[in-house]
């Protein structure tokens, strides 16, 4: 079977044929660093990073750019309110989000370019559709003629006849149409700005992701992904000035869900958004990587601390399996290829929970083979579902998170020295019959989230949740 993937564009699973065999070339829309990354921003971070993991798990070749959006009318408003430089605000946060993306461990991209670090090529691309009549400049603004572009609507179904202001800047009075978007924003008095044949000004949001993609990866590339709410105006307009300037640009547009709370789109103008860094505080960085990766990418994940706890002790089921299957056998490298089962789920637009159940039959069976004693059959399903994690970026003998239970490697060395003693104490006090202290440091080490199994080979521990 090959790998199916559900393309907004036609609203129906589209078998993948690459433009170049072997090759893959995805454009993902980044953050635009405004603050500080929460649970709903990095979803989809982790959303593309299992896309490529699949195809890599093929041998396709990927090259994956992602955009980082560093100028923008809220960041020049965040530079203002802190009096502080809207570049330094953007950099500050640019550094966040890749530092939540390391620490869930996603793949860094091939190319990551900044919107600022573009404007000869965002100007081009402005001049290639003002030559052509699609694009017009009006009191210093550059604006997209929607009208000119008979397909506009074509990727969220919408009617041009019923759409509204596009919204983007104050006043609409120099557009020909209140729908037209802006191309270009001409300067305004301390605020950053380029010089252009239209004048001094800054891009405008779309313009910038059209020319990028292009630059990077040709006028016609592969996928185009990024979270349902870019579907309109953000894909819209990049679909209608990429093609009106004669470029052929996506072949396939993919949309991750969102991270909802109380049934509303995360946000931080809802007031409930949870940042990454807060998040980890609480879960193992590994175990928000799986609440995030384990549901279908097209389906909305609901957040509470349940339901988060409850994704994080799956996970651990797995983990505990490869962790003692490697004590019996040693680290068994994984197999080239996945099972069967969990290939067909993942070529199914990636069905990460039906791939899941795969992995969990695997880990039944291979915790059967290891209370019959059948070292052989334990040393085949590790090498499965150690594949099978890997696919999904959480496999816990492989990096980031070999060796350190999902900290850092500091960390789980002074851990193991600690958790160490107190456990030698336990078996001293055991072996002298004073349970009551032993079962004392049990419940002690419990009541931090540290969880001791008994084994033949003596006494081991990982990280379960506070009492």
């Amino acid at each position: 079977m090959s790998l199916y993937l559900h393309d907004t564009a036609t609203g129906t699973a589209r078998p993948f044929v690459p433009l170049e065999p072997g090759k893959a070339a995805i454009y993902v829309c980044g953050a635009t660093v405004q603050g500080p990354p929460h649970v709903g921003h990095v979803r989809c971070g982790v959303a593309f990073d299992v896309l490529v993991r699949w195809l890599q798990a093929g041998g396709t070749q990927v090259t994956l750019c992602r955009n980082v959006t560093d100028i923008d009318d809220k960041i020049i408003a965040k530079g203002i309110e802190q009096n502080r430089p809207w570049w330094a605000v953007a950099t500050e946060y640019e550094h966040a989000f890749a530092d939540a993306y390391d620490v869930l461990g996603c793949i860094r991209p091939t190319v990551e370019p900044r919107a600022t670090g573009h404007i000869p090529a965002i100007v081009a691309l402005i001049d290639r559709l003002v030559d052509s009549g699609h694009a017009y400049a009006a009191g210093g603004d550059v604006y997209f003629s929607v009208a000119s572009f008979a397909r506009y609507g074509q990727l969220s179904g919408q009617r041009p006849s019923e759409m509204q202001s596009a919204a983007d800047v104050a006043d609409d009075s120099p557009k020909r149409d209140s729908r037209d978007f802006a191309l270009w924003k001409g300067a305004k008095p301390g605020e950053p700005a380029w010089q252009t044949p239209w004048g001094p000004g800054r891009p405008g949001w779309h313009i910038e992701c059209s020319a990028m993609a292009t630059e990077f990866l040709g006028p016609e590339f592969d996928i185009h992904g990024g979270g349902l709410d870019l579907v309109f105006p953000h894909h819209e307009n990049e679909i209608a000035q990429s093609q009106a300037a004669g470029d052929g640009f996506a072949r396939y547009w993919l949309h991750n869900a969102w991270v909802t709370t109380a049934g509303e789109k995360m946000s931080k103008s809802l007031g409930n958004s949870l940042l990454v860094t807060e998040v980890v505080k609480r879960v193992r960085p590994v175990e928000l990587r799986w609440y995030l990766a384990s549901p279908h990418y097209r389906s909305m994940i609901e957040f509470s601390p349940e339901s988060l706890a409850e994704s994080a002790a799956g996970y651990r089921r797995l983990e505990s399996f490869v962790t003692r299957a490697s004590e019996v056998v040693g680290e068994v490298t994984p197999v080239p290829a996945v099972p069967a089962a969990f290939a067909a789920a993942m070529d199914d637009d990636l069905n990460v929970p039906a791939a899941v159940a795969v992995a969990h039959e695997a880990v039944t069976t291979g915790n059967q083979a290891l209370a019959a004693g059948d070292t052989d059959a334990v040393a085949r399903t590790l090498a499965d579902v150690r594949a099978m994690l890997g696919v999904l970026g959480v496999d816990p003998l492989a990096e980031p998170w070999a060796g350190t239970g999902g900290a850092a490697r500091g960390e789980r060395a002074a851990m193991d020295a600690i958790i160490g003693d107190l456990l030698r104490m336990r078996d001293e006090a055991r072996a002298a019959k004073d349970f009551t202290t032993a079962d004392a440091i049990r419940d002690s080490l419990m009541a931090a989230g540290i969880v001791v199994e008994d084994t033949p080979r003596g006494p081991r521990w990982h990280m379960g949740e506070r009492r």
